[in-house]
């Protein structure tokens, strides 16, 4: 009877209760320009990061570079990375050189390093609870 009663009220806030909830306050700086947008991606897990093209997994949002603050509500509490450019001609994509360099800027959560090539997940992810906040930092190579 005991061990019943011990289940039931451990699960209690089971039944009926919301799962948790998280958001994530973005600030993005050192912006070369207000032109365009900034697209960015929010990713759970590897897989397919840090390209957004290929991100289905990933949740996708855009801000103003004019305005380059985000909120994010009703994430569930774990880990997560960002892989954001700054779309100054605002074509939905990254523009590179002829040699594969970005003309567009780029930044990852964590202000992660990028050394020959983007950084690996690992280095970008961080834990979001309760409200987050990361401020990203763009790189411009060119």
């Amino acid at each position: 009877m005991l061990k019943r009663v011990l289940i039931m009220a451990a699960s209690l806030p089971l039944l009926g209760a919301a799962p948790p909830q998280a958001s994530l306050h973005l600030t993005f700086e050192g912006l070369r320009s207000q032109k365009g947008s900034i697209r960015l991606c929010l990713w759970s897990d590897a897989s397919g990061y840090p390209d957004c093209t290929h991100g289905r997994g990933a949740t996708k949002e855009s801000v103003l570079a004019s305005h380059p603050v985000l909120d994010i509500a009703g994430l569930q509490p774990g880990d997560y990375a960002i892989s954001a450019i700054h779309d100054e001609n605002d074509n939905k994509k990254l523009d590179k050189s002829f040699i594969g360099m970005p003309t567009e800027g780029v930044a990852f959560s964590n202000n992660a390093k990028i050394a020959f090539g983007p950084p690996k997940f690992d280095k970008a992810r961080f834990h979001v609870e309760g409200e987050t906040t990361q401020t990203l930092r763009m790189r411009y190579f060119l």
